[in-house]
């Protein structure tokens, strides 16, 4: 998986390293190893549940909100 990018003719380095970086982008694999650098720990089911519920909650508060604006 390894990324090459070699300078084409008079191409400045400018050039060179925004294409360099556009392929890095392209692979996803700077943004792996970022997520990679940090032990993230596994949600429990009770956690997730209760996020769960408190985003219906917003969204429900949102569409009302929503709703009475326009009076």
């Amino acid at each position: 998986m390894a990324i090459h990018a070699h300078k084409h003719g008079d191409e400045s380095n400018d050039r060179l390293q925004q294409r360099f970086k556009k392929q890095m982008q392209k692979t996803g694999l700077l943004k792996m190893l970022r997520e990679r650098s940090s032990f993230k720990r596994k949600r429990t089911r009770r956690l997730e549940r209760l996020r769960a519920l408190k985003r219906e909650e917003f969204r429900a508060q949102n569409k009302k909100q929503q709703f009475y604006s326009h009076m």
